[in-house]
């Protein structure tokens, strides 16, 4: 017998306090999966169900912006997310060494989560550090101008 899904209280409340800044309940979207998100690290497909209910939209409504907003997490994600840039100057300034170096660390492949939930690697379009690349994100801490030389200890920072 499984257990009934439930947002918590908190959560409620704060898609609740959400509701008196808009008419419309969609302009919320966001803001509840993230509400939802730092609270369980993720947004599970009965998270989505949930938050449908208190805003009265459809969870395939809630489901296609949870799915457009890559920092939105669908699937249970590591204690540490490293997003790397891959965009166009950070391509010409050898990013794919830098996620190489990465997954050969951490023995996985980009959208994967180390066995120990320790990290968890990502692609992001842009990081908005263009004259510094190529850059990556861990959690909320930007690191630029990156060597493979440099990513060992980088990650040993983050035990």
């Amino acid at each position: 017998m499984s257990t009934k899904f439930v947002l918590s209280s908190f959560e409620i409340n704060e898609i609740e306090n959400q509701k008196k800044y808009y008419e419309n309940y969609r302009a919320i979207t966001i803001e509840a999966l993230k509400i939802v998100q730092k609270q369980r690290g993720w947004v599970s497909d009965q998270a989505v169900i949930e938050i449908s209910k208190i805003l009265n939209i459809s969870p395939s409504d809630i489901e296609s912006v949870a799915t457009f907003y890559s920092q939105i997490y669908r699937q249970p994600v590591g204690r540490n997310i490293i997003r790397y840039c891959d965009s166009v100057v950070c391509y010409l300034t050898g990013y794919q060494e830098i996620t190489k170096v990465l997954e050969n660390i951490l023995s996985i492949k980009t959208g994967d989560t180390t066995l120990d939930n320790r990290f968890t690697l990502l692609p992001v379009c842009c990081l908005g550090n263009c004259d510094k690349s190529p850059t990556i994100m861990i959690n909320e801490d930007l690191y630029s101008k990156l060597t493979p030389e440099s990513i060992p200890n980088l990650l040993d920072s983050y035990k």
